[in-house]
């Protein structure tokens, strides 16, 4: 058995694989020599391109070497007959962390309490009348109770519930809230209250206070969040996009703040990265930006080469491979 690597593996990365995976492994540092070496390799992991993967003649199983497709696919490795995993899964608690920030920032007005505190500024939510209101005693309602909702009586709603919206909807349920959910495979039905399909997606907008985006870009997905999605939210709902940055237009979420069809929003992608320095998003006290970092965790490299060990050492025992992915659906 013989596989190709290309971009060249660390020389740590590189003696564990062969070890564990008892693999013959040419180690590339450029395209060139990746396609000279691939006619008689059965499996590659890298970046595969049209060049290597025209050359090559026994080419069975490619390990890709990140989660999200969309840049990695291309017509022919689609038509190709060879298995192509991912590394799904690598990221999933710790992104799922990331979104519960999120919305414990929202729910107890914590992203408006350190903005305050940059300014010595002393300012509980709902104001001066509302505490006056809220001392007359059991049985008034005021702003400020409003403002500080408790997580349990909120529905967070996940689409796409791969093992990060999985992971996403355990925590959401471990902190009393209610979990919808939408999701193409009904084997994902159990970690959520309800289940729906995509094209019953506004049935979760309408009902949810936390939208939360973890599927991944495909063609089905690019752009979906337009004017039309974020009018069929809730008004007093936040959107979360831990997914891909194409999903959402960003533009329509501007119009969608702008108009208060929506209470806020917390991104971590964005359709153009870095998000430029005007761009209205950063102007917005009720809108939480972090630089695409949901997925950072010193546990991810040991991660990665587990995945990539565990499925080589899988492949050359003739076992079932992890994460195979379904090229049509770029997931």
């Amino acid at each position: 058995m013989r596989m190709v690597t290309y971009p060249a593996l660390d020389a740590e990365r590189l003696t564990a694989l062969c070890e564990a995976a008892a693999i013959g492994v040419v180690n590339c540092a450029t395209e060139e020599e990746a396609v000279a070496a691939i006619d008689t390799a059965q499996s590659f992991f890298g970046k595969m391109t049209p060049a290597i993967l025209a050359a090559s003649e026994q080419l069975q199983w490619v390990q890709s070497p990140t989660a999200s497709l969309e840049h990695y696919l291309f017509p022919e490795l689609i038509e190709h007959p060879c298995t192509l995993t991912n590394m799904r899964g690598l990221f999933s608690d710790v992104i799922a962390d990331q979104v519960m920030g999120y919305v414990i920032c929202f729910a107890r007005n914590l992203h408006t309490y350190i903005r305050n505190q940059t300014t010595r500024r002393w300012a509980p939510q709902g104001g001066e009348q509302e505490r006056v209101k809220f001392s007359l005693g059991p049985g008034h309602i005021s702003a400020i109770d409003l403002a500080h909702p408790n997580l349990s009586d909120q529905t967070l709603g996940v689409i796409g519930l791969g093992a990060i919206g999985s992971e996403i909807a355990r925590r959401a349920r471990a902190f009393g809230m209610r979990v919808v959910g939408v999701d193409r495979d009904e084997k994902n039905r159990a970690c959520v209250d309800e289940l729906w399909r995509p094209t019953d997606l506004n049935m979760l907008l309408s009902t949810s206070h936390y939208v939360v985006i973890a599927a991944p870009h495909t063609p089905e997905t690019e752009g979906l969040f337009d004017g039309k999605r974020f009018a069929a939210m809730r008004d007093d709902a936040y959107l979360i996009n831990i997914g891909r940055g194409a999903i959402v237009r960003l533009d329509a979420l501007v119009e969608a703040l702008d108009s208060e069809q929506i209470r806020g929003a917390a991104l971590d992608v964005y359709e153009v990265e870095p998000l430029p320095e005007d761009h209205p998003l950063w102007a917005f006290p009720n809108v939480i930006l972090t630089p695409h970092v949901a997925g950072y965790s010193p546990r991810i490299a040991e991660r990665h080469l587990t995945v990539l060990v565990e499925n080589t050492r899988r492949f050359v025992a003739g076992e079932s491979l992890q994460n195979v992915v379904d090229k049509n659906l770029w997931y």
